[in-house]
């Protein structure tokens, strides 16, 4: 199944259709601020560990989208001034890695305790979470070395991997670029992976 939706305007009727799936422990390719990505419910350890089958991932190399900080703060743990800097950079092209709090379920979480959290700059997203009323889980349909027309076109995507989701959403071309993957899990942020942002402090 394949949901168009449009970032600008992101239509109710549609945005219930996917949180329906998600609801019922789907997994779902949606648009973020750089690449698409497989997502679910964070509530859905049966869909989180589809992810993990599907992508080949371990559970420390998955993520959490949030619509706030606010959310945040309930599944990681922080002091101000990296309150600050998530301040400064989120929503946008960026994954902050955080030491995890206990409500992060541990199918979610690798040996480390430590969870990848993001709040994208796109408003299809923003409105599923909202909806659904939990942060998604997520990893990137792509790869680091994998750049491919697919992983930028919903139409190819949806083709590539309609037999192990439950839904695409189309939300028009995305990007290649990953985002800027930053560890502030000790004392001074500390650059990972540079993506898609430049991370202001």
């Amino acid at each position: 199944m394949i949901v168009k939706i449009y970032p600008q305007n992101p239509n109710q009727k549609a945005v219930e259709k996917v949180v329906n799936v998600l609801q019922n422990d789907g997994v779902m390719i949606y648009p973020t601020d750089g690449v698409y990505a497989f997502g679910c419910s964070l509530n859905s350890v049966k869909a989180i560990n589809k992810i993990k089958a599907i992508r080949n991932k371990k559970s420390d190399e998955l993520s959490v989208v949030c619509d706030s900080i606010s959310s945040i703060s309930e599944l990681a743990r922080f002091d101000n001034t990296q309150f600050k800097i998530l301040k400064k950079n989120l929503p946008g092209p960026f994954t902050f890695l955080l030491n995890a709090s206990s409500r992060i379920p541990d199918a979610a979480l690798g040996k480390r305790k430590v969870i990848g959290v993001r709040i994208p700059d796109n408003a299809i997203p923003m409105a599923i979470i909202e909806l659904l009323g939990a942060p998604l889980v997520t990893a990137s349909v792509k790869d680091e070395d994998d750049v491919v027309e697919y992983t930028t076109d919903p139409e190819l995507i949806h083709e590539r991997f309609e037999d192990v989701v439950d839904l695409v959403v189309d939300g028009g071309y995305g990007d290649v670029t990953p985002t800027t993957l930053v560890d502030m899990t000790t004392d001074e942020p500390e650059i990972l992976r540079e993506g898609g942002g430049e991370l202001r402090y």
